[in-house]
């Protein structure tokens, strides 16, 4: 549905006004890519941490564990209830590093969407750009409609930068799975477009070729059977 809402756009401002968008366009490419960057070294920080400090408890276990054989009767029943404490916090933090790796994997799947996505814009318009089959004008609001979904994608890494930040807050695993699966939707949905609307833009010159030498020419370009 989106997409069809980017083509009518793309239609009618061609159609209706002038073009500054792609000379005033935010840089939205190196956005993403620094901020995809940022989520993922975030993310393996975290990962590295929680692993850190459950080597750090299971040293502190077996140092324990060491003492037994020096330990009186009546120090037992400390050990014990010291051993049992520890053993717990040991459970908990191994939960949390199952819990973030399985996010982490997760998380890194949609960013390298997103990188995807950046690759795909930046490879189409490469050709775009120089395709004599579209006016100034058309290039220009053909860029506007990419710049609204780079937009949308920076949206979507803002999600995961917000799951990263989640874990020193008191977010519930379930609001953030929703958050996940939100920029998880918003990715794929936002892949999509890009490639229907590229491909539209192919056919469109395609359609604008002078003789069969020229369609010829657009066929090779953009890779079309």
């Amino acid at each position: 549905m989106r997409r069809k809402v980017f083509m009518i756009v793309f239609f009618i401002f061609t159609a209706t006004t002038p073009v500054k968008q792609a000379e005033a366009a935010i840089p939205w490419a190196q956005i993403i890519k620094e901020a995809v960057k940022r989520v993922v070294r975030a993310f393996d920080l975290l990962v590295q941490r929680r692993q850190n400090r459950q080597i750090r408890l299971q040293n502190a276990q077996k140092a324990l564990e060491n003492t037994m054989a020096k330990l009186k009767l009546d120090e037992i029943e400390d050990w014990v209830k010291k051993q049992r404490d520890l053993y717990e916090q040991y459970y908990q933090e191994l939960k949390k590093v199952k819990a973030v790796v399985s996010y982490y994997f997760r998380v890194k799947a949609i960013a390298d969407k997103q990188i995807q996505i950046l690759r795909a814009y930046q490879s189409a318009w490469a050709l775009f750009r120089n395709d004599a089959h579209f006016t100034a004008i058309e290039r220009g609001h053909m860029q506007t409609v990419y710049q609204g979904m780079l937009a949308e994608t920076a949206r979507s890494v803002e999600l995961l930068e917000l799951v990263v930040k989640s874990f020193t807050t008191q977010m519930s695993d379930v609001k953030r799975l929703e958050i996940i699966d939100q920029a998880a939707d918003r990715t794929d949905q936002i892949l999509d477009e890009l490639n229907a609307f590229s491909h539209e833009n192919k056919l469109l010159s395609l359609s604008r070729a002078k003789n069969e030498v020229d369609a010829k020419v657009v066929k090779e370009l953009y890779g079309i059977p």
